[in-house]
């Protein structure tokens, strides 16, 4: 016997079964001043995005839909050998986003009061924070993530909310990487295993007979 699901992207998007995430869109990883936009990272694809992440937020909030900003606190007391040993493997081990700094801070984009920051310190916004209690309080059964990195806290997010039984989609052109490749690779790996893989266009859409709710 088959289980009641939500079929539709105008199901999965509703308010009241939505929330929209904006998973580490700071200045360390989008600005051109950032730590990456300095260490030479291709940041055409994060200009690309943030008109649309913009839309798509302003979107959330008439349709009532809850805006979840998230947050990368890389501060040294939170970091594992592993995350050194990675920094060393590929040649890149410039602190960033550390507490209090401007490169922490979120970028074009930001949290109105009253709306949710939840801050992390893995590349997955479910690890070791109270994300997934927030979610189940007010009986979130989707999300709508966005953000960057697409191929690396953005598809950890949506392959750890899979995980915990959320619906997924995943906004295409709200996404950047560095690498058109690693953005189209993580695109292709949600929308196999973990979600659905939508535009902005097609998401807001989806909203407009709960405009005025």
């Amino acid at each position: 016997m088959s289980k009641h699901f939500l079929k539709t992207l105008g199901e999965k998007v509703a308010p009241g079964n939505a929330a929209l995430v904006v998973v580490d869109v700071q200045q360390d990883f989008c600005a051109e001043d950032g730590v990456f936009g300095q260490a030479g990272y291709d940041l055409s694809m994060v200009r690309e995005m943030v008109p649309h992440l913009r839309r798509l937020i302003s979107g959330a909030r008439e349709a009532g839909v809850p805006v979840i900003f998230v947050q990368a606190i890389y501060d040294p007391v939170y970091l594992p050998p592993v995350w050194y040993e990675r920094n060393a493997r590929i040649g890149f081990d410039k602190a960033r986003c550390l507490s209090g700094t401007w490169g922490a801070e979120f970028h074009e984009v930001a949290p109105l009061p009253g709306e949710t920051v939840v801050r992390k310190h893995r590349y997955s916004a479910f690890v070791d924070t109270e994300l997934d209690l927030i979610l189940r309080s007010q009986e979130i059964r989707s999300l709508i993530v966005t953000g960057v990195a697409t191929n690396i806290c953005v598809e950890s997010t949506a392959r750890d909310a899979f995980m915990r039984d959320y619906y997924v989609v995943l906004a295409d052109d709200a996404c950047a990487a560095y690498q058109k490749e690693m953005h189209q690779a993580a695109l292709t790996n949600i929308a196999v295993g973990f979600g659905t893989v939508n535009k902005v266009d097609e998401i807001i859409a989806a909203w407009r007979p709960h405009g005025n709710n």
